[in-house]
Formats: C-alpha cells, structure tokens, sequence
C-alpha cells in the first residue's frame, strides 16, 4: 500500500473529528500518514545526557555554565547528527547532511562548498532586548555548539554563518557566548546594534496559499540569501497551538512585529471543534527559503516546559528523565516527524494541557500537503505547483514503550533513534 493511501485510511479510519474521542487526537497509535524524508527517511534522533541541565531552578539563572553544561551540549549534538546519518563522526555526517539536501531539493550531486551561506533560526521569543533574560530561550550552549560543529568539523568559515530570530533580540548571555569564540559570525534580530546586524526583509516573499488575511508575508533577507536553513526550536507547550516547535519557530522568520501583540497569528490551529481547515505552518515547512531549505531540523529540550512564557519550572515525571530536566536535544531530516516526536513527548507528560486538542492537524495537513484532509491546495509562494507531502506525521504507541511503526518493524513511518549517553545504543 502506497503511503497515500495510507494516510488517507488513517484519516478516515478517525472519523468526523467533531465527534472523535475527547483526547484530541486523530490518529490512532502507529497508523503514520505521509512520506518519510531524510537519508534514513523518518528517522528523529533522539539525543540525552543528563549532565546538560543541572540548574536547582533557584540559584542563578538556567542558561549559566554553571548550571548547564557546555561540554554534555557539545557531546549531544555530536551524537544526534552522527546517529542522524549514520556517520561516524561529525565532519561526515554534516558532509552527508549538505549533500543529501543538494540531491533531493536541487537534483545536485554536491556538499557544502566555500562562499555558501548558513542561517541559523532560534526561538528566542522572549526577549525584550539585548539584556540577559531569565526566560526560557534558545541555549546558549546549543547555539555555540552548532558554532564549534560546524566551523571545526565541517570547515565552514564563521563569516558565512548568521545567527537570527527576525522578530526578537539575541540576548547578552547568547552573543557573549558565542561572540568570544566566533566574532566574526553574524548575529542578527530585529532592531540590531550593540555588535548585533539588523535584519532586512524581502517583501511579499511568502505569499501563502491562501488570502491569510494580516500575517506577515515578508522573509528575513538572511534566510532567503541563505544556501542552508537550521531550523533550531524549542520544547514547550504554546497557548492555542498547544505547542511551539519546528514548524512555527519559522514564524519568527517574517516580518513580524517585536511586540507579538501586534502581530496576525491567523491559521495557526484547528479550532477549538478540531474542524479540517488551511493551516500556516504548512506554508512554512513547504516554503523553498524555510523547510525545504533546512538542512537540519532540531529541538532544543535541554529544559522545556509546559507554556511559552517564564523561566523553566517543572521537572519532567516521563521516562528516562525521572523528576529531572529533560536534557533533550532532537534532530532529524524531517521537519513533520520531529515536531510528530516532540508532541508526544509534551502530551506525554503533561496530557492534561487544554490547548493539546487537535494539535496534530498541522502535522497531517503536511504530511499530506498533496491531498489534504482539509482540500487545501498547498502552494506558499503561489507557483501553480501543489506542495508534495512534507515528512511523516505518526503517534507513537504510548508513554511507556514510545515506538513508532519502524521500530515496530512495521515498514514506513517515524524511525525513533534513542542515544541515550552512557547507556546502550538501540
């Protein structure tokens, strides 16, 4: 059976969402839906060391060295892009990761070569300004890791690397950072100055699928001069989307207002009724100068947490963190099948989250971007062109086993890689 007709199967072995069970959820366990993308097509790593988060969550702030840790950041990104490829070591597997994109979105048989350019997008939501923020934003460590890899290991030269977030401020505790070790990178947010550049914008670059009434159609210039995307967001629970990960974190790629109150956020979720409908975060990870340019989706689950705002809080009940920070970092070639895992993980461990409901319509949405369940005709930037579908979208068996259909040995779907340190590999 092809992966169509699968996923049409699913869709309608679910039902009429009005009346679908009250959990919220349209697919049953291990029934994917769409094609897997990536050289191991579905794969998400999943990358843990407890040694990452050590913060008592009273002394200091979380993002501190001393409270985490930079070398447990450095040996997990490590582990995730070589068990992401299967390579060996970190300068091959990014080699394979450049040239895998090259092959399957450019039909060119080539890697990374010098002059090309490498956006990084963080989630750094909340930040006021260019002072430090006690808030939960990207790491800090991550951001350097990502740095250190891929100046050191894959020879690209820091002058082609841009760090962003369009719609926010690198704070001081993140450009101090890295700053010290790579002056010559680019750091970029909203406003610029203080050794920050100010990002432009390319007007009407993503004129959506659909009227999308006010949301932001202009690109930061960044991304769209990039050759690379590293799609770099966060592991949290998100008022009305029920959670902020790879697919909205590119939101912060338009040309929004600093002041989110300001800003159209139309189209970001199903409803309350969980009625099929066009969704944005579709545009986006079908987008050429967003998803299908990124090269490595990862979420960033050093601490995580359960809504947007504030510093982190609650300690993590689910297996293998047992009351502690989750230490968490995934990554994967398919931007629907590592939101897919990261959503099990926050509706897992805090299934009593009232904005969950239907959060899985976006995933679906792409997974079958070529025949939705809504009849949207996909097409961001308005080509004629519908979109393919976009990656796997999968719920895993449940909390306590947490496999999905490759694991199972059930063929196509989402393939979970555990590289849990200092325990076995699996």
């Amino acid at each position: 059976m092809t992966d169509s007709r699968l996923g049409q199967r699913a869709v309608e072995r679910a039902g009429d969402p009005r009346r679908a069970p009250g959990d919220g959820q349209t697919l049953a366990p291990n029934v994917p839906l769409g094609e897997g993308r990536g050289i191991h097509p579905g794969r998400v790593v999943w990358a843990h060391d407890p040694a990452v988060a050590q913060w008592d969550g009273r002394t200091g702030l979380w993002w501190e060295d001393g409270q985490t840790s930079q070398a447990a950041s450095d040996r997990v990104l490590a582990e995730a892009i070589e068990r992401l490829t299967g390579c060996a070591d970190q300068a091959s597997a990014w080699s394979a990761l450049f040239r895998h994109l090259n092959q399957s979105a450019r039909g060119i048989d080539a890697g990374w070569s010098p002059g090309q350019r490498i956006a990084i997008k963080l989630n750094l939501n909340n930040t006021q300004g260019h002072g430090p923020s006690a808030e939960l934003n990207a790491s800090p460590q991550l951001a350097l890791s990502l740095l250190r890899s891929l100046v050191g290991e894959a020879g690209v030269a820091p002058d082609r690397i841009t760090l962003f977030d369009a719609s926010r401020f690198i704070p001081e505790e993140l450009f101090r950072k890295c700053h010290a070790e790579f002056p010559e990178a680019i750091y970029a947010d909203h406003c610029g100055g203080d050794g920050r550049a100010r990002v432009s914008y390319v007007p009407g670059a993503i004129p959506y699928s659909i009227d999308n009434g006010r949301v932001a159609t202009g690109l930061a210039a960044c991304a769209v001069e990039a050759d690379y995307l590293i799609d770099v967001a966060l592991l949290r629970g998100h008022e009305y989307q029920g959670v902020t990960l790879c697919a909205k974190n590119f939101y912060g790629a338009t040309s929004i207002a600093a002041d989110w109150s300001k800003n159209a956020h139309d189209h970001f979720d199903a409803g309350r009724d969980g009625h099929w409908q066009y969704l944005t975060f579709v545009d986006f990870l079908g987008h050429r100068h967003l998803g299908r340019k990124t090269v490595l989706f990862l979420v960033d689950g050093f601490y995580g947490s359960t809504t947007v705002t504030g510093a982190p809080a609650l300690r993590w009940k689910l297996a293998p963190f047992h009351g502690r920070w989750p230490s968490t970092l995934l990554a994967s070639q398919d931007g629907v099948a590592i939101d897919s895992v990261g959503l099990d993980l926050i509706r897992s461990e805090w299934p009593d989250l009232p904005d969950l409901a239907w959060a899985d319509r976006y995933l679906i949405e792409a997974a079958l971007a070529h025949d939705p369940p809504s009849g949207t005709f996909y097409d961001p930037e308005r080509t004629g062109q519908r979109l393919p579908s976009l990656g796997v979208v999968e719920r895993w068996s449940g909390p306590q086993d947490q496999r999905y259909a490759r694991d199972l040995g059930q063929g196509g779907g989402i393939e979970l890689v555990r590289a849990f340190l200092g325990a076995p590999r699996t």
